[in-house]
């Protein structure tokens, strides 16, 4: 790369032959595009309108009013109908804003009725990890305090989205947790309640990982897939495991694979790596054999991508 020092106008000219590559590599102008800052804003409003009091200064901590609620839900929908609108453009070019707009309108009515289920599961979300940590000194120390509940918090709303076939948004959302938590949750994948996450930081949840009931996570958890190098191939398979209900998984623990099932009540211990199905109420313990592969081996069968 050439040190010369460059003008405006070169630097202009220079950035212009860029943003052609950039528009072809993209596919063309996209003139319909949500807005990330909107859809992280969006996450704090349902928040507040899911937990009145314990994040705005509005009201006393766990008191609801009629006023600021019905305000709050009208906000929402009219700022969810148009983010959903602007990812219903983008992602379908054909498809007209009248019918766009019907399909906006659908979604933002069906995600707020589904908001008391969303936090009736969010109850049992706290109260697991209340019970499980004895260092929590009450379950609203839970509520502000606990990336892992944050964490699932955005799963669990972004997750109905998600089953709404919208795109984008979703992963919007629960990439913002992400940077804020270290705990990645895709809003593919189906989660039980009394859900519980421990300090939470590096965790990984694929898209098609289902988890039951009552499960304990703790951090540097992967529950993965296991890679044929197919890459987009694999797009909409089973890929991720199956956790039944009481499992726990201890820290930096890797479960893979599509076809791996952890029976219900089973454990897994620290630092295990684990790709192929665990009976119910079983122990899984770390095997302290070393293996080493040199350069000209066969790749290992256990290759794999998150």
């Amino acid at each position: 790369m050439s040190m010369k020092s460059c003008g405006v106008a070169e630097r202009l000219a220079a950035m212009n032959v860029e943003y052609a590559a950039e528009k072809s590599f993209f596919g063309g102008t996209r003139r319909h595009f949500p807005s990330r800052s909107a859809c992280v804003e969006l996450i704090s409003d349902i928040r507040r309108l899911l937990f009145p009091g314990y994040f705005d200064n509005e009201s006393a901590a766990g008191e609801s009013n009629d006023y600021l609620t019905r305000e709050r839900i009208l906000h929402i929908e009219r700022v969810l109908q148009g983010q959903v609108l602007e990812a219903l453009l983008f992602d379908d070019g054909d498809l007209s804003r009248d019918e766009a707009g019907k399909r906006a309108s659908h979604v933002a009515n069906v995600f707020l009725d589904s908001l008391p289920q969303v936090l009736e599961l969010l109850m049992t979300d706290i109260q697991a990890l209340y019970d499980g940590d004895p260092a929590a000194g009450s379950l609203e120390e839970v509520l502000v305090a606990y990336p892992g509940l944050y964490a699932i918090f955005v799963y669990r709303i972004a997750h109905v989205l998600y089953g709404l076939d919208v795109p984008l948004i979703p992963r919007l959302m629960s990439e913002h947790a992400h940077s804020k938590t270290g705990i990645d949750i895709n809003p593919g994948a189906n989660i039980g309640k009394y859900f519980f996450i421990d300090h939470g930081t590096g965790v990984v949840i694929g898209e098609t990982t289902d988890i039951g009931d009552h499960v304990k996570i703790y951090q540097g958890v992967t529950l993965g897939a296991l890679s044929t190098r197919k890459g987009q191939l694999l797009s909409g398979k089973k890929r991720h495991p199956t956790l039944g209900d009481y499992v726990t998984v201890y820290s930096n623990a890797s479960i893979l694979g599509g076809e791996t099932v952890i029976g219900s009540g089973a454990v897994i211990s620290g630092s295990a790596f684990v790709c192929e199905s665990v009976p119910q109420n079983a122990r899984v313990i770390l095997n302290q054999e070393t293996i080493v592969h040199k350069p000209d081996d066969a790749e290992p069968a256990w290759c794999y991508v998150i």
